[in-house]
């Protein structure tokens, strides 16, 4: 299996510098391990997308999408789980 790129939208990365100091590290390290494994134990399919994913760190929540034939994944969004679905 092949190694994926990991992206970060500039408003994801916005987001993540706002969160807790302490929550920080854990979720970078959560979003590293996706490069081996884009769609590990626990992680739900979003609704009404064709390849967007949420993956639950503690109380927060990454959005990403999996994008297979460039071998890449975008991560779309880092929130606390009551604003992840919020537009």
């Amino acid at each position: 299996m092949a190694t994926y790129r990991i992206e970060w939208k500039t408003s994801a990365l916005r987001e993540l510098k706002r969160l807790d100091r302490q929550a920080i590290p854990r979720i970078l390290a959560t979003v590293e391990s996706l490069a081996d494994n884009p769609l590990p134990q626990g992680v739900r399919k979003l609704q009404g997308t064709t390849h967007t994913y949420r993956m639950r760190v503690g109380d927060y929540r990454i959005l990403y999408e999996v994008h297979h034939n460039a071998v890449c994944i975008q991560i779309v969004r880092v929130r606390h789980r009551k604003d992840a679905y919020r537009g």
